[in-house]
């Protein structure tokens, strides 16, 4: 009996080392830096960690607020090893030799575009004339505003533009503000539940070289080079909590609340059930992203005068971490 006992203790000794050998393994700690406040472009970084997809990878991942330098100066310096821009910014960067790389796509099309309240009487660019701009001071602003009304004779040099920094939409509008640049999957949302009706001007309505991606899902050079299997984990994770935000936006929106308790809970569950859909659309996968797009944009950006010098495209991004 004492050797059977004996046996049986030594066993379960071991089934426990072994247990405790699994469950104590360590996870790789890494940062991802948002560009904003957390919003329905994000969910699928929030579900990702709720559901324990980042652990699957190995990944123990801290979510963090841009500070001043901005995410992606962040990221280029390595301070945090992932996050949010938008392709207009890492062109930028990237021809101003910032090495950040674009690995995924989070959504497909670029949905955002001038809004303004029906009784402005803006339904076209050519409405913009004698009308006051509200934006936040980039070049591109002007750029791309000049671009549209120029499709309808009109000019840019006709429209005042401010810079209303913080101040959110609605404020603006009643304000100063005739128009502004929103994304309609938070903003446009947003004013229907206010019901407040806007007369919306898609950018992609007017060119095809204006459906950039935006966001995407950034990282730099040295992570690529060093740490290749890091980046593949962590855009592995993110694939399957988009996914999970697109096949179940209610349950997504509920946990983006649960993780950000100070969102308004109505204007998540609404803005999720508009943009799940628009993560992958009409690609073949999540996070894909073509060559095409990003010449096209680069070169609007190059002929407006708003680069330097040409982006060198293959640089900018990759589709090489996307699971098979």
């Amino acid at each position: 009996m004492k050797k059977i006992s004996f046996v049986f203790v030594l066993f379960t000794f071991l089934l426990t080392a072994c247990g405790n050998s699994d469950s104590t393994e360590e996870l790789e700690e890494v940062t991802f830096v948002l560009d904003w406040t957390p919003n329905t472009n994000h969910t699928g970084l929030y579900v990702a960690q709720e559901e324990g997809y980042f652990e699957e990878q190995g990944l123990d991942v801290e979510i963090v607020m841009p500070g001043e330098a901005g995410a992606d100066q962040t990221v280029a310096a390595g301070k945090a090893q992932f996050g949010i821009s938008a392709q207009e910014a890492v062109t930028e960067a990237r021809v101003q030799d910032i090495p950040i790389v674009s690995i995924a796509a989070v959504i497909q099309h670029n949905t955002s575009g001038f809004a303004a309240p029906k009784e402005k009487g803006i339904t076209s660019p050519a409405d913009f004339a004698g009308k006051t701009y509200g934006g936040w001071g980039a070049p591109v602003e002007a750029a791309v505003i000049d671009s549209l009304m120029k499709q309808e004779d009109a000019s840019v040099e006709d429209v005042e533009i401010i810079n209303m920094g913080n101040t959110d939409f609605f404020t603006a509008v009643e304000r100063d503000v005739d128009f502004a640049w929103i994304y309609y999957g938070w903003t446009g949302v947003q004013a229907e539940l206010r019901d407040v009706e806007l007369d919306m001007l898609y950018l992609t309505d007017y060119s095809e070289k204006l459906d950039y991606y935006t966001p995407v899902i950034t990282t730099n050079e040295t992570m690529i080079e060093e740490n290749s299997e890091t980046v593949s984990a962590m855009v592995a994770a993110l694939e399957k909590g988009y996914q999970f935000a697109i096949e179940n936006p209610s349950d997504a929106a509920d946990i983006l609340v649960e993780k950000v308790p100070d969102l308004d809970e109505e204007l998540v569950h609404a803005s999720q059930e508009w943009l799940s859909p628009k993560y992958q659309d009409d690609a073949e996968q999540w996070g894909i992203q073509t060559e095409g797009v990003w010449r096209n944009y680069a070169e609007w950006m190059f002929d407006n005068d708003l680069l330097e010098s040409e982006l060198d495209v293959e640089a900018a991004f990759t589709n090489e971490f996307l699971p098979e």
